[in-house]
């Protein structure tokens, strides 16, 4: 391997915008009346990376503790802000608290032990790999506190009989809820589960993927990556396992008595 990177010009990057063409082309043929939304993400993308790109650019040339901290603070508010926008009808007061809680701690202690204790990172600050795992993490701990709070309140919904039947035969509310907070986690870590099963054989994960083509070799990108999906997991698990915990109690008044959601 010569560990040359093959840079590529901005008119070999237009030329991927080809594919967005045969997709509206498709999008047109079928009637499907998606080409807004297919514009309007391509434009979104194209606009945010570059400028995200011009960003961690300038942070990573000038490392300080302030602007990789203030990254993690935006990453981490971001995240809370998507989940609130998905779920704005839906949220209530009490678990949008347990959103705000439950997101930053699991994500921030899984990627700190990851940082300090795994890869041991110095400076502790180091955006080179402090921002890309820290996104990692936390995005998909969003994504999986995001599953959890769609089974969950589908679930208290849809089982909303049943849980009151339990309760009126002596089940404490955490009793009632178990099989709904079993359910939750384990739809909530499936997908990052079902990643790990095909990782390697079938596909190979973006992360070790650049890697590769920056010119790392595949034994060393292995490594960070399989390091990289086991923290993903755990930020995943301890955020929905926080999550859960703290937010099927929103759904039970004091008087351990199932209450509407909309309240």
């Amino acid at each position: 391997m010569n560990g040359e990177v093959l840079e590529l010009s901005i008119w070999q990057v237009l030329l991927g915008y080809v594919f967005v063409l045969l997709v509206l082309f498709i999008l047109k043929k079928r009637a499907i009346k998606r080409e807004k939304v297919v514009i309007i993400a391509t434009l979104r993308m194209t606009v945010q990376l570059v400028l995200v790109g011009f960003v961690l650019t300038y942070i990573i040339e000038n490392p300080h503790p302030f602007f990789t901290l203030g990254v993690l603070a935006l990453m981490e508010g971001f995240a809370i802000f998507t989940v609130f926008r998905k779920f704005k009808d839906t949220l209530t007061p009490s678990l949008k608290r347990v959103v705000m809680i439950s997101l930053p701690s699991g994500s921030l202690v899984v990627l700190a032990y990851f940082l300090f204790v795994v890869i041991q990172i110095e400076p502790f600050y180091d955006p080179q790999y402090f921002i890309p795992i820290a996104g990692m993490i936390i995005g998909n701990s969003m994504t999986g506190i995001t599953l959890g709070i769609n089974t969950m309140v589908n679930r208290f919904t849809d089982q909303k009989e049943a849980v009151m039947e339990a309760l009126h035969l002596g089940a404490t509310p955490k009793a009632a809820a178990h099989p709904i907070i079993n359910e939750s986690f384990d739809q909530s870590i499936m997908p990052t589960i079902n990643n790990m099963l095909g990782m390697g054989i079938i596909f190979l994960p973006g992360m070790m993927t650049g890697q590769i083509l920056s010119g790392v070799l595949p034994t060393l990108a292995i490594l960070y990556q399989i390091g990289v999906m086991l923290g993903i997991l755990g930020g995943v698990s301890l955020t929905t396992y926080l999550f859960l915990q703290l937010g099927y109690k929103t759904f039970f008044n004091n008087r351990a008595q199932l209450i509407d959601s909309n309240e």
